[in-house]
């Protein structure tokens, strides 16, 4: 079937209309300005960590401007590459080359899309993503480690800088639990719908009569804490122990007490860190990811008097959420938005951007329901 240049182009230029309203350029602009001033004083590397965040925050801000504009002028290339193509008659070479580009455009524009559907409290922030293991011992400690690398791949294929924050090694193989943060705005908004429970099938690796296995994990993703925010917790309400650092199979990676365990009392939110070189940075980088776990379990409960003030309102996410599946057949299924493939191989390499963007577009969906009631 003939691809409707004039129609897909002219569908391209309306997304991208609806990009440019919700970027503001004009306020980009000016942000733009702000920071290169702000980057030009000569006192700026006095403060080494104030440098380093204006420096980023310019980059990103240079990228995000480059991004859409080069968007546009890739929509009038093709445009000028398909009048080349229907030129004396047609040339076929050229026509294939344009339906390439237009294909890789619709995927580019799509994806710029979705980062206008982030518009949550929080969905600029960046992420701390924590997996645990669930049911299905040996499996699903292998299972958390499975997921923990897919999405540090995910992460590395966006050139998204990561950091591991704790990892807690269970004793046969695989990961009682990990912590690690993803640095780049709106991490939190493309990985908040990859929170939940996941389950694999698969013929274990850990059973000698190689039977099917089920095993689950859970994920939870939270907003990384700011400067600005309010969130001050009494130091009679924490309770701090500390312990040596180990690796894999009980392995000493440390031999002082420089990991710290951090309990806020109150909720029983327990968090560890171990990943830091001394027990102080430990505390701080605990103490950073308890407010962050606070801020979201707050807002949990704004959330939840609104919903009481406007009754009951059904948009549960439910337990599982995915289900990755190698045996007896190959496949990986979103069981709320039904995007599926048949390739598990290509997803545990990090390749999910698909998934996160049904995710997202279903959660605004959700949203929208919600807000009708």
């Amino acid at each position: 079937m003939a691809v409707d240049f004039p129609e897909e182009i002219k569908s391209l230029r309306a997304t991208m209309e609806s990009v440019r309203q919700v970027t503001d350029l004009s306020q980009l602009e000016r942000r733009i300005g702000d920071l290169e001033q702000q980057a030009s004083a000569q006192d700026l590397w006095d403060d080494p960590e104030h440098a380093q965040q204006v420096t980023s925050a310019l980059s990103r801000a240079n990228a995000e401007r480059d991004r859409v504009l080069g968007m546009d002028q890739r929509i009038e290339d093709l445009e000028v590459l398909v009048e080349m193509g229907t030129e004396d008659g047609g040339d076929a070479e050229t026509m294939a080359e344009a339906e390439r580009e237009l294909a890789s455009l619709q995927k580019a524009v799509g994806e710029l899309e979705v980062r206008t559907l982030l518009s949550g409290e929080y969905d600029e922030r960046e992420a701390v993503v924590t997996i645990r293991a669930g049911a299905g011992g040996v499996d699903a400690a292998d299972f958390a480690e499975m997921l923990m690398r897919m999405y540090l791949r995910w992460a590395e294929r966006h050139d998204y800088p990561t950091k591991v924050m704790d990892t807690s090694y269970a004793e046969e193989a695989g990961l009682k639990s990990a912590t690690f943060e993803v640095n780049v705005p709106y991490a939190f908004g493309h990985l908040t719908v990859e929170a939940g429970t996941h389950r694999l099938v698969r013929i274990s690796p850990f059973d000698n009569q190689g039977r099917r296995q089920t095993s689950f994990a859970a994920v939870e993703v939270i907003p990384l804490i700011e400067s600005d925010d309010s969130i001050e917790i009494p130091e009679n309400e924490i309770k701090v122990d500390v312990f040596r650092s180990s690796g894999p199979g009980g392995q000493s990676v440390n031999t002082t007490d420089s990991a710290v365990r951090m309990t806020h009392i109150p909720t029983g939110i327990v968090v560890s860190m171990q990943n830091e070189k001394s027990q102080i940075q430990n505390r701080a980088a605990a103490l950073r990811v308890l407010q962050s776990r606070l801020l979201l379990v707050r807002k949990a409960e704004e959330d939840a008097a609104k919903k009481e003030m406007a009754g009951d309102i059904k948009a549960s996410w439910g337990d599982q959420m995915r289900s990755y599946v190698l045996q007896p057949y190959q496949m990986v299924k979103d069981l709320r938005t039904e995007v599926e493939t048949g390739n598990p191989t290509a997803v545990f390499d990090g390749d999910i951007d698909g998934f996160i963007e049904a995710g997202i577009r279903w959660r605004i969906e959700q949203e929208k329901a919600a807000a009708r009631g």
